[in-house]
């Protein structure tokens, strides 16, 4: 019995052995075609990387499931991919003020806010502004006593006010208060502000001439003083803030046609992974108008009896793409707008007769990827291998705790040139390999198996012999 657990202790290590030997290699930077070397500052573990052209167009999958970042002892990081946040451009827009002055009789310490007659136009524009009470000195000049503003019509959030003196003042302290309104009756108290200019012999001046308050949009204002003389500003200008959203930038590439399958079609081969939002075409003559079907190839299993591969042209959208050179301006039909799509080609199908054959341009929108630089630098980005499984993270494995602002404000590196493999590509053969690997591992233990077979059978010759020798 001991010979016979020897025996069997020797086919089950023959039989791991062969299993072994077949097991397809680790991943590894040598796995992948095309290498990307990164260069960052080492000051920040967490950096991003608005990923390259060259990424998109040597993946080999749709989702960037071949994505990798090592370091140099080929270890890989942690990564996540994420898509460009929406930016905005903040400016400031200014809108000249109409000034009234209310004026107020020399003396007269009345509150004339609500002693003033106000005319407008039929579009609310303010005309004319005269305070209701009688001047006891008819000869005596009234001075300004407030102001009333009209903003116009803009209808935008007016968040600050500028204030230019008149011609001839160079010095002036005063603090104001701003009411606004909408219907010159009820107003509201905003904001209030200390005003200085202070001017010296070299006619140099310092002055805090702006006043700031919550945004908010109005059609009139009233200042008045709180301190310091009433005073006519020459200029005073309102100030809104506008943010315009500003398009991520896109990258894109022209592709050059070959003939189509079917009849007078132009096919482009694309990159798998470029996700595709925007096309146009872009012709050689001047004066090209061309109505097309845009779409995709697809391939079609075949039907029982049949031999070979069956393609069918499947339609996308319909567009008409034109070029036209007028008045010494060339114009044209520009991109046009498709949902994000992955495809292995794009096909053009002319409804009318061409003799142009167009290049074809897509942009897309790239991913912003941020990895942690646990590892040794220097570090490279790895990119085609078919069948890799995908190794992107969720950003909060990545970066915890970083809010928007700050991803957004991560150091970025610096992609250096593309750079082949030069090691033998075992991508392209993964699949081939780990069929190899289980049909040797089958092998093997079929192997096992009839070495097995033919142990039990010498020991049973053995034993049979052994019996008859007793007898």
């Amino acid at each position: 019995m001991a010979h016979f657990h020897h025996v069997h202790l020797a086919m089950l290590a023959l039989a791991c052995g062969a299993a072994g030997a077949q097991t397809p290699a680790l991943d590894a930077p040598a796995s992948y075609t095309h290498a990307i070397p990164l260069t960052v500052s080492g000051k920040n573990p967490v950096v991003q990387l608005r990923l390259p052209p060259a990424v998109y167009l040597n993946a080999r999958s749709a989702t960037l499931d071949d994505l990798r970042i090592f370091d140099a002892a080929g270890a890989a990081l942690p990564f996540a991919l994420l898509q460009p946040a929406a930016q905005s451009q903040d400016s400031r827009r200014q809108l000249p003020v109409k000034i009234f002055p209310v004026g107020l009789s020399p003396g007269d310490t009345r509150d004339i806010r609500n002693d003033v007659e106000i005319k407008t136009s039929p579009d609310g524009s303010v005309t004319s502004i005269s305070t209701r009470h009688v001047a006891s000195d008819k000869t005596a000049t009234e001075a300004t006593g407030a102001l009333v503003l009209d903003i116009g019509s803009a209808r935008v959030p007016i968040d600050a006010l500028i204030f230019t003196l008149p011609d001839g003042v160079s010095n002036y302290q005063a603090q104001v208060e701003l009411e606004v309104s909408d219907d010159l009756r009820t107003w509201e108290t905003v904001g209030y502000a200390s005003l200085s200019w202070m001017a010296n012999s070299n006619r140099d001046t310092l002055s805090n001439n702006r006043m700031e308050f919550g945004a908010r949009a109005f059609r009139y204002a009233r200042l008045t003083w709180r301190q310091g003389k009433p005073l006519q500003f020459g200029v005073i200008i309102a100030e809104s803030q506008e943010l315009t959203e500003l398009a991520a930038a896109q990258d894109s590439i022209s592709l050059k046609p070959h003939a189509g399958r079917f009849g007078t079609d132009f096919a482009y081969d694309t990159p798998v992974a470029l996700p595709v939002s925007r096309l146009s075409l872009h012709f050689a003559g001047q004066n090209v108008v061309m109505p097309a079907l845009v779409g995709q190839y697809v391939e079609l299993p075949t039907t029982q009896g049949s031999s070979g591969t069956r393609w069918e042209f499947s339609p996308r959208m319909q567009a008409t793409f034109f070029q036209i050179s007028q008045d010494g301006k060339l114009r044209n039909s520009g991109d046009i707008a498709v949902d994000e799509v992955h495809a292995l080609n794009w096909v053009i199908r002319p409804q009318a007769a061409v003799a142009d054959k167009p290049e074809l341009r897509l942009s897309w929108t790239p991913a912003t990827l941020v990895f942690l630089g646990s590892g040794a630098p220097p570090y490279t980005l790895r990119v085609g291998r078919a069948h890799a499984k995908p190794m992107q993270r969720d950003v909060t494995l990545v970066a915890p705790g970083f809010s928007k602002a700050e991803l957004q404000g991560l150091e970025t590196a610096v992609a250096g040139p593309l750079q082949a493999n030069a090691v033998r590509d075992t991508s392209a053969s993964d699949a081939e390999a780990a069929g190899k690997a289980a049909r040797g591992r089958m092998l093997a233990l079929w192997g096992v198996l009839l070495l097995g077979v033919g142990v039990l059978a010498t020991m049973a010759w053995k034993l049979i012999a052994q019996m008859k020798k007793t007898e």
